[in-house]
């Protein structure tokens, strides 16, 4: 049997007795655990590596390779990778002495299935726990800042992180596409927070909410007595954020006036403070960002088509909410985790209701919207938080087809049983009424992983 690929086998069984790797594999795929039997310990140490998410079974007495040697491959590629030891001589010193070099469990042939599969559950959860520290690990080095997230696995969400790994470490300016409440200012914050600029200032700005005759001082700053009012010197956001960013939000909103003005700081990389001639050199990282399509405001004369050129080097594009309905579920808990750590609140996982509910929803607010929903339901309760924020049943059905709205709530449906019966398969088919290989089949179909919903005590 080829082990070219073990990337979805859980168990890789390896015994030079034919019978007994059939009679596991059979076992646990009875079980829903993925399983792999051979009797060549050469191929099986050959075909293990690192990053492997699953569990070694392998007998101790085997010609050639023997199973006390097979660990040892094991540990030299993995010292946590989980290999479980069998024999049929019920050698205590031999299990004492794989038990100190690393092995994780080892029974004695015959063994009890019940008590396998235990081991075996146990190994895997661990194994699990082990990838997943390993993984959160090297994200923490590779982003050595902490700092804001952009949550979701919806393929535009996925190009947009892709987008941002691109770009975030090189000095180019970017332009930020999006809907109010989309985030834009966090994909901001995010370019700076994991770029080599972080420990500078991130400075944000709106610039539709500075009156316009304001604005340029707000900008560029002032000399004492440039203008009235002004009796000290005051520093620009270019200035206060030199070696940072600046983050130009609602840059449709320049005045015409100003955009002139912009465009020349932006391709000089000075600025001068109104009321002096003397330009301060700038080392700066501009990010703008525009609720609106820019190209169409300047075939119109609303905007310089020369500043959108300036500005555009880089163009993000974030979708709206409506677009990435995949990614609610996830940033509903997310955001509902955080206001019950800060209101001090139980929380409570929502129903497969409520979560259709959001799921036919049509977000005018976007990512801001779903907040305050997720916000309102750990203070007033589901009832009071969806009626308030989705009072009428008309909206909440447009934006899908008919499959994708039945897909969707039978994913909820498969979601929320395996959440409240903690990852348990059998409880979970009981609960739905359904075959065990229907609800494999589903769940893979779904890409879910019922070690997500795990717990201890979980028992399937």
């Amino acid at each position: 049997m080829s082990l070219d690929n073990l990337h979805h086998v859980q168990v890789l069984i390896v015994d030079d007795e034919p019978h007994i790797g059939t009679v596991l594999a059979q076992l646990f795929e009875l079980e829903g655990i993925q399983a792999k039997a051979t009797n060549d310990p050469t191929a099986a140490a050959a075909a293990i590596h690192a990053d492997w998410p699953g569990v070694v079974i392998s007998d101790v007495n085997m010609p050639g390779l023997d199973g006390i040697s097979l660990l040892g491959s094991c540990q030299a590629k993995d010292p946590s990778l989980p290999v479980i030891l069998l024999t049929g001589f019920g050698d205590i010193a031999m299990a004492v002495s794989a038990l100190k070099q690393g092995a994780y469990d080892f029974l004695e042939k015959p063994f009890n299935n019940e008590h396998m599969l235990d081991v075996v559950r146990r190994a895997l959860d661990k194994r699990a726990l082990t990838l997943e520290n390993r993984r959160l690990k090297k994200a923490l080095e590779s982003h050595a800042i902490a700092g804001p997230r952009i949550l979701g696995n919806s393929p535009g969400i996925v190009r947009l992180r892709a987008l941002i790994d691109m770009v975030v470490t090189t000095p180019a300016d970017v332009l930020i596409e999006g809907e109010t409440g989309t985030g834009k200012e966090l994909v901001a914050r995010c370019l700076h927070d994991h770029s080599p600029r972080h420990k500078a200032n991130f400075v944000a700005i709106n610039c539709g909410a500075i009156p316009e005759n304001l604005i340029e001082s707000e900008l560029f700053g002032a000399e004492a007595g440039a203008f009235t009012g002004i009796d000290k010197v005051r520093v620009g956001k270019f200035e206060f954020a030199n070696g940072g960013t600046l983050f130009l939000d609602e840059i449709e909103s320049t005045p015409l006036s100003l955009q002139v003005k912009l465009l020349r700081v932006l391709e000089d990389r000075k600025v001068e403070r109104l009321g002096s001639n003397k330009a301060i050199p700038l080392d700066i990282r501009v990010v703008a960002a525009t609720k609106v399509d820019l190209a169409s405001l300047c075939d119109t004369g609303e905007f310089r088509r020369d500043l959108l050129y300036r500005l555009n080097l880089v163009t993000i594009p974030i979708p709206p909410l409506k677009e990435r309905r995949e990614d609610i579920p996830l940033l509903f808990l997310h955001f509902a985790r955080i206001a019950s750590a800060r209101y001090h609140r139980e929380l409570i996982y929502p129903s497969a209701d409520h979560l259709g509910r959001m799921a036919t929803h049509d977000w005018p607010g976007n990512v801001r919207e779903l907040r305050n929903l997720a916000e309102r339901y750990v203070l007033l309760g589901a009832e009071s938080a969806f009626a308030a924020s989705m009072g009428g049943s008309a909206a909440l059905h447009s934006g899908m087809s008919l499959m994708q709205r039945v897909e969707f709530f039978e994913r909820v449906l498969i979601e929320d049983a395996l959440a409240h019966n903690r990852g348990s398969i059998k409880l979970t088919m009981e609960q739905l009424d359904l075959p065990r290989k229907t609800l494999y089949d589903k769940m893979r179909k779904y890409e879910l992983d019922r070690k997500h919903y795990l717990n201890d005590g979980a028992d399937d």
